[in-house]
């Protein structure tokens, strides 16, 4: 009798031709179903992304004041540390949460400012939620103002002086004008649903050709409503498009809310 394990074991048997190409099927479906998801995705579920950021803006969010109405409870506006040989940066804070009126921003005054007459020249840039213009082109033929994206490569303080020319004016749509400039100043995450304004300086020229750079801080209240925009700038009222101290310039003290008349 022999012992149990004087047997050999038995050589395993390969796989049929037949068996080889079930499975190469079932690995070639896997892959096309993997495809068609993705794509899937692509189609529908990106395009929703990008209607439910515009909804971001164009809807009220659940705290927000009724139509018509402008919330008081913006973020202070904190001024930046002075910068040795460069005209002063102020920090503006833009109540722009109504649905259907511009809030009008004038940089000669440093502060919003009411305008019953769109086409004069006493206001530099709207704010309608996210939605922002400017004082010239198709908006205001009148207007002198335009925009150039300087990227986000320099730090705002190391921008001495803004282009000489160039400038994009306002442009009109199927409803209404917009500066493609400011069409992308903020981005969008689709799992916080929040939004963070880009690091990117803008040179601006204004409704009375001046010259100011700018840049976004964000978009949110102190009570986190939407429609707040805070932003940086330093403005030249000499009509020099350099930011450093010249005899002719010095430094231009802000000016006390409501000391002036719009």
């Amino acid at each position: 009798m022999s012992a149990p394990f004087d047997t050999l074991p038995h050589a395993p048997e390969s796989a049929s031709p037949e068996s080889l190409k079930k499975k190469k099927l079932w690995r070639n479906l896997f892959v096309l179903n993997l495809c068609l998801s993705i794509l899937l995705i692509a189609i529908f579920w990106v395009p929703a992304k990008v209607v439910e950021l515009d909804e971001v803006f164009n809807a009220p969010s659940l705290n927000l004041p009724k139509t018509g109405e402008i919330s008081q409870k913006t973020v202070p506006a904190e001024e930046p540390a002075r910068v040795k040989n460069m005209l002063e940066t102020h920090v503006a804070v833009v109540n722009a949460s109504s649905e259907n009126d511009w809030t009008y921003f004038d940089f000669s005054r440093g502060q919003e400012v009411k305008i019953m007459d769109p086409t004069s020249l006493e206001w530099d840039l709207a704010f309608r939620r996210g939605k922002v213009i400017s004082n010239g082109g198709a908006t205001n033929k009148f207007g002198k103002a335009g925009l150039i994206d300087l990227g986000d490569k320099k730090d705002f303080d190391e921008i001495k002086e803004t282009p000489g020319g160039n400038y994009v004016q306002d442009v009109s749509t199927r409803t209404e004008t917009e500066n493609p400039v400011f069409l992308k100043w903020y981005q969008y995450n689709y799992f916080t649903h929040k939004l963070t304004a880009k690091k990117n300086v803008y040179a601006m020229r204004t409704a009375d050709n001046k010259f100011a750079k700018i840049q976004f801080l964000g978009f949110y209240c102190a009570n986190q409503e939407t429609g707040c925009i805070q932003f940086r700038y330093v403005y030249q009222d000499n009509g020099s498009n350099s930011f450093t101290l010249t005899p002719e310039s010095p430094p231009r003290a802000a000016e006390e809310p409501g000391s002036s008349e719009s």
